[in-house]
Formats: C-alpha cells, structure tokens, sequence
C-alpha cells in the first residue's frame, strides 16, 4: 500500500481489506503484526482510543508466551543495533543518539542486567523524557520482580503504541 503523505483518518483505516490494515497498523506493537491482526475483526472504529483499546486488548490477553514474544521484540534502548524505524526516532527523539560514552557504558551494562534479569530488554516509552530520566527509570526498575516489571512493561508498550497511533492518525 501507499501510505499517503500525512496523516491516515479512521475512516481509511476502517474501509482498509485485512492485509493492507495489517500492513499499515502492523508496525505499531514492534515487530508484531498479530497484534493489528486480532483488532481488524473489531472494525468499525469511531476513535484512536477505540483502535488503540483493540489493540492492546489483543496484546494483553495473548498467551503469556506470545506477550513474551511482544516484549523480547522491543530493541534495547539506545543500543547500535539496527532498530525499526519506530523506535529509532522514539530514542533520538529522547537524546539517546547522544550519549557520553560512560552514560552508553552505563546504559548497556543496565540494560544488560535487565534483560538478563527478566528475559527481555528494558522498555520505556521515552517520549517526553530524557537521557537521564531514562537511566534513572532502568535503574530503579532493575531490581523489581519478575511480576511487577512484566505488568510495568506491558504498560509501557500500551503508551508506545498509543503515541504511534496519534502520530499516524492524530487525536481523533
């Protein structure tokens, strides 16, 4: 599909067949096209809440081991890997393509701590926050449990994709 310069409506995003709605809502929760897929039988949509509460309804009541999937899809923050596009301009957007090197060291070492701790990378919706903030946030949530951190990432993607889907679609 041609994604047309600009903003989508709600009214294209309704009247789209099931590949093309997936192919363009699909990015929305990282690399997790199902997620689109399990909300496109919720048509019609009379607002980005609406979408948007679909959408994270499919995430949050998947098996624990698809959820698992989900989180471990998010890119570690600030790392030199190769990120969508999405998350690429959330992080520089939060001035995490400028790191000193010991603020990078410290960031990959928590990060590294974190993942190896709950099973997947860190994830926070930056957007509005700064380097700091976001080496405060993984310091202090490094050491939760297992249950908590789960519950608290998925809470953050849900502000990730609703972030995403008012830049695509606006605050209809």
């Amino acid at each position: 599909m041609n994604i047309p310069a600009g903003r989508l409506t709600l009214e294209q995003i309704n009247d789209m067949a099931e590949p093309e709605f997936v192919e363009v809502l699909g990015g929305i929760f990282e690399h997790s096209p199902w997620v689109a897929e399990g909300a496109y039988v919720k048509r019609p949509f009379s607002t980005v809440q609406q979408l948007h509460d679909a959408m994270t309804e499919v995430a949050l009541t998947a098996e624990p081991d698809r959820q698992l999937l989900l989180l471990r899809a998010h890119p570690d923050l600030a790392t030199r890997l190769a990120v969508s596009p999405l998350s690429a301009a959330e992080q520089q957007g939060a001035g995490l393509d400028r790191l000193a090197p010991e603020e990078f060291r410290e960031l990959t070492e928590l990060n590294a701590a974190y993942t190896t701790r709950f099973g997947f990378p860190f994830i926070l919706a930056v957007r509005g926050k700064d380097k700091e903030d976001i080496i405060s946030a993984i310091r202090e949530r490094v050491s939760r449990s297992a249950e908590e951190e789960r519950a608290q990432a998925l809470r953050e993607i849900s502000r990730i994709t609703r972030f995403r889907l008012e830049d695509l679609l606006g605050g209809e």
